[in-house]
């Protein structure tokens, strides 16, 4: 690390709080410690940032991965200047305990900047601290989030910023957030110091989309077909059938077909099934709504017709993916 940049002497080192929920993700996580983490070995000799490590219990926490991380300490009492941020991942629900929810909204009563990383926005959302703010999560909870958290500004990007808050959606995004982080505590050439030594040459703005664009995915090369799928996409709670698309797209019905044989190897009913059916999945697994409502959200008029589409491409009923010993996104609320 010989290359360095200027940058001014500051009093103290910036203060951050890692609250480690059971289930965190081990990536996201790391993304944005080794981003603090990394400003310290700046040439300057200066120290930066400061952290530490939190758990409920002040024990060891299991990620989703089984990686079990040491902490520091538990839900101690922190100082208004920390910045406090939420890891979760999976099960966040279980892991949002009474006990939890309540440590969260005393100290940010203090008039912190506090944040999460990947579900940890659920956490934020069950402690009632991100009402109208715009959020972000990982996209595979962004639909049993906004179905219900209704007053929640869900957000498609990679990380949102709303005032004092800060939401990513974990993985590489949390690399993102803290060097957007690092930019406005220390200055553009710090940021991109850190961004050098992460060999990641091209930070993305708090904007861009979580997944690979449909016109960036190789397999799709045709304009008329990535309408189509945007269509089937923007449309799951009240799906058209394949002629209405086609009619969209100015192609017959036969021709979206040969579209979708020739470039996805499937038909346009098969393929929008699919996307149903996986936003039903993702329901299940992450909201106590019933099977009927998931039904309904993901615009099947038949319950048997639901049930037996959703047997066949998972391998069980819809029922039992919801009662499978599953945490539920909405436990936490019950506690």
């Amino acid at each position: 690390m010989t290359d360095s940049c200027a940058i001014n002497t500051y009093p103290a080192p910036k203060a951050y709080a890692f609250l480690l929920v059971p289930g965190f993700s081990t990536l996201g996580f790391s993304c944005a410690l080794d981003a603090l983490s990394l400003a310290n070995h700046h040439p300057s000799g200066q120290k930066f940032y400061k952290w530490r490590l939190i758990s409920e219990t002040g024990e060891p926490v299991a990620a989703y991965n089984g990686v079990t991380v040491a902490v520091d300490t538990g839900l101690t009492e922190l100082g208004r200047e920390e910045t406090l941020i939420v890891c979760a991942g999976e099960n966040a629900g279980q892991g949002s305990t009474k006990t939890l929810l309540n440590w969260l909204r005393r100290e940010v009563r203090k008039g912190m900047d506090y944040g999460a990383l990947s579900s940890g926005t659920y956490t934020l959302a069950l402690a009632g601290l991100i009402g109208g703010k715009r959020v972000t999560t990982h996209w595979e909870y962004k639909t049993a989030l906004a179905e219900m958290l209704p007053d929640v500004i869900m957000e498609d990007t990679i990380y949102s910023v709303d005032g004092r808050v800060f939401t990513s959606a974990g993985g590489a995004a949390s690399m993102d957030m803290m060097l957007h982080r690092i930019n406005a505590d220390y200055g553009v050439d710090m940021a991109t110091w850190v961004a050098d030594q992460m060999v990641y040459t091209v930070p993305r703005a708090h904007s861009h989309g979580q997944r690979m664009s449909l016109q960036s995915r190789p397999e799709v090369r045709n304009t008329k077909l990535l309408l189509a799928m945007q269509i089937m996409e923007n449309n799951l709670e009240d799906p058209l059938v394949p002629d209405e698309i086609a009619d969209v797209v100015a192609l017959s019905t036969r021709q979206l077909e040969r579209l979708f044989a020739k470039y996805l190897n499937t038909s346009p009913k098969r393929y929008y099934l699919h996307l149903r059916l996986e936003k039903a999945r993702n329901l299940l697994r992450q909201t106590d709504l019933s099977v009927t409502d998931v039904c309904v959200a993901c615009g099947f008029r038949s319950l048997s017709h639901f049930s037996k589409s959703y047997r066949s491409a998972f391998g069980i009923p819809p029922g039992m993916e919801a009662s499978d010993g599953k945490v539920l996104w909405s436990d936490a609320a019950k506690k």
